[in-house]
C-alpha cells in the first residue's frame, strides 16, 4: 500500500486518490457503439467505499433529487455486502443501474462530499452503478426479492398507507424516468398502476434519447422487466390527447393521473437554411440511430452520414450527436458552442470522453446562416444531385457580456467576425420543450409560456385529480430530477386518494 496515496483523516487511514472508471481506448470506441465505461472491479469498488468518511450530517444525501442514503450503501460496500448495499439503494431509487451511468453526480450528490473539499470526492455515481450491476447481473440476489422485501417492511410500517385503500388504479402517462419512477412508488404503495406509452418501446428518453454506448439498452430493458415483475402494467403505441383523452382514463376507472411525457419538441434558432437536406434536430437523429437502430446494418432505418458534421449546442445531448455522428464514420465532428468552455453544461465526463474521442470544439462561436448548394445542373442539363443539401455553416465570434436574468454571462455577437465551416450535416441540440398534444386532452389544463404544464410543489395540476413532473413540466432536465418528481408525485396521489388531500 503506497502511503503517498494516503492520508490520516479521523484517525482512519483514507485513500486519497479516487479510482478513475476503466474505459474502452478511445480509438477504438469511436468506432463502435459498446458501452465506453466499463465500470468498477470488486476490488476498486471496495477501496473507493474507503474514502467515504461517514459524515454524521450526511450531506451529499441533501444533493440527490431521490434523496439516496448515500453513506449507508457505501458502508455496505466497504464491508462488501453489496445486496445490503442494493437493498438501502432501492428504497428510493427505482433506477439504479441507471443514474449510475447518466446522473450528473458532480452537480448533485459528489458537489456536497466532505472528501471533496480537500481532494476528489468519492465516485458515488461509480459506485451506485457497480452495485446495481453486481446484484442483478452476477445474481446475488435477485432485485425483485430485495424489493419484495421492501414492500413487506413497508406494510409493516406504520406510515404506510397501502393497507388502506386497496387496489385502486392509477394511471401514468409517460415511460421515462418521471414515470417509472411514479409508477415504482405507487405499484410499492399497494395501487394498480398501468403505465401508457407513446412509443412501441418502453423507456422514453432513456431508450430514443441516450446512446447504446452510454447507457445500453440492456439496462433498460431489465429495469422496466423488474417492474413488471413487481405488478406494474404497460400499455405501448397508446398517445394520450389522440388514443385516449384524460378524461376517458378517468371513465375507465382510474382515480388519478400522472403525466410524465417528457419534452420530445425540438427547438430550432430561426436561422435562414433550416429547412434544407441534412438539418436535423437532435431529438431525430438520436432517436433514428438509437430506438431505431439505424447504426446496425441490418436495420431498415435510414439515418444520414456524413463527412463533416456540426453540431449547435452543449448539453449532453450535444455531447450524445457528436459522438454518434463519430462513430457513424464522420471524419470531422464540431460543436459549436456561443459561450466558453467554462460555461458548458455538459457533464465533465461526456465532455472529456467526446474531446477524447476527436470531437473539435468551437467555442464562442454561433451559427447565423446555414449554406446550402447552389441549384445548377451540369452540362447534360440533369441536376447534380445536391440541390437543396447543405454545404456549409456560417458563424460568428462572439464575446461575453453581463449575466442574464439565469444568472449566465450573455453571449454578444462580434461584428465582421463571421466565417464559415465546411459541413454537410447540421444537428441542432438546443433543448426540447415539452410535446402539446397533452394540450388537446383536457381544456382546463393549465400550462406556461414554454408548454409546461402547471404545477403546485407537489406535481399537483390545475386540474382534480391529476399530477404532472419532469421535463413535460422543466423542459429538457437531468434524469434524476425527474425521478424526483415522479416519486414527489406519488407521494401527493397516496396523500390524494388516502385522505383527499389536494395539495
Amino acid at each position: 500500500m503506497s502511503m503517498t496515496r494516503h492520508v490520516i483523516c479521523l484517525g482512519k487511514l483514507i485513500m486519497i486518490e479516487r479510482h478513475k472508471m476503466p474505459v474502452q481506448d478511445p480509438n477504438l470506441r469511436a468506432k463502435n457503439f459498446d458501452e465506453v465505461s466499463l465500470g468498477y472491479t470488486e476490488d476498486m469498488a471496495v477501496e473507493e467505499a474507503g474514502r467515504c468518511l461517514n459524515c454524521i450530517n450526511k450531506p451529499c444525501v441533501s444533493g440527490c433529487p431521490v434523496n439516496i442514503n448515500i453513506p449507508d450503501f457505501i458502508s455496505k460496500v466497504k464491508e462488501k455486502k453489496f445486496n445490503d448495499a442494493y437493498k438501502i439503494i432501492l428504497k428510493t431509487s427505482s433506477l439504479p443501474a441507471i443514474c449510475g451511468r447518466v446522473c450528473p453526480q458532480e452537480n448533485q450528490c459528489e458537489k456536497n462530499c466532505t472528501m471533496g473539499i480537500k481532494y476528489e470526492p468519492v465516485a458515488i455515481g461509480a459506485l451506485e452503478r457497480f452495485v446495481a450491476d453486481t446484484c442483478t447481473e452476477l445474481n446475488l440476489k435477485t432485485e425483485e426479492n430485495i424489493k419484495e422485501e421492501i414492500r413487506t417492511e413497508e406494510n409493516k410500517s406504520d406510515n404506510s398507507t397501502s393497507i388502506k385503500h386497496g387496489k385502486r388504479k392509477v394511471a401514468v402517462i409517460g415511460s421515462g424516468p418521471s414515470g417509472l419512477a411514479c409508477a415504482s412508488d405507487l405499484n410499492k404503495m399497494g395501487y394498480d398502476v398501468n403505465v401508457y406509452e407513446a412509443m412501441h418501446a418502453l423507456g422514453g428518453v432513456l431508450v430514443y434519447g441516450i446512446p447504446e454506448f452510454r447507457l445500453p439498452k440492456r439496462i433498460v430493458n431489465n429495469e422496466i422487466n423488474n417492474l413488471k415483475k413487481s405488478g406494474v402494467h404497460f400499455n405501448t403505441n397508446v398517445v394520450i390527447g389522440k388514443t385516449l383523452s384524460l378524461d376517458d382514463l378517468f371513465d375507465i376507472g382510474y382515480e388519478a393521473v400522472f403525466i410524465g411525457t417528457g419534452a420530445g419538441l425540438p427547438v430550432f434558432m430561426g436561422i435562414k437554411g433550416e429547412n434544407l437536406k441534412g438539418v436535423f434536430s437532435a431529438n431525430e437523429y438520436l432517436t433514428r440511430n438509437n430506438l431505431m437502430k439505424a447504426y446496425d446494418d441490418d436495420s431498415d432505418t435510414p439515418i444520414m452520414k456524413a463527412k463533416n458534421v456540426a453540431v449547435i449546442g452543449g448539453g449532453n445531448v450535444a455531447m450524445d450527436a457528436c459522438r454518434t455522428a463519430l462513430r457513424l464514420g464522420a471524419e470531422n465532428v464540431f460543436c459549436i458552442y456561443r459561450r466558453s468552455e467554462v460555461e458548458l453544461p455538459a457533464r465533465k465526463e461526456e465532455i472529456k470522453h467526446a474531446k477524447e474521442e476527436g470531437v473539435k470544439f468551437l467555442f464562442l462561436t454561433n451559427p447565423i446562416e446555414i449554406i446550402s448548394y447552389d441549384s445548377n445542373t451540369n452540362d447534360s442539363g440533369i441536376n447534380d444531385g445536391k440541390n437543396g443539401c447543405v454545404k456549409g455553416l456560417k458563424c460568428i465570434k462572439m464575446k461575453l457580456g453581463d449575466p442574464d436574468e439565469k444568472g449566465r454571462k450573455r453571449p454578444i455577437a462580434m461584428d465582421g467576425t463571421e466565417f464559415l465551416i465546411d459541413v454537410n450535416l447540421v444537428i441542432m441540440a438546443l433543448g426540447t420543450k415539452p410535446n402539446p398534444i397533452i394540450k388537446s386532452s383536457n381544456p382546463n389544463l393549465k400550462f406556461n409560456k414554454n408548454s409546461g404544464i402547471i404545477i403546485d410543489e407537489n406535481g399537483f395540476t390545475s386540474c382534480k385529480g391529476i399530477y404532472a413532473g419532469g421535463d413535460a413540466v422543466t423542459g429538457s432536465a437531468t434524469v434524476i430530477s425527474a425521478m424526483g418528481a415522479g416519486k414527489n408525485a406519488a407521494k401527493a396521489i397516496d396523500l390524494y386518494l388516502s385522505f383527499g388531500v389536494n395539495k
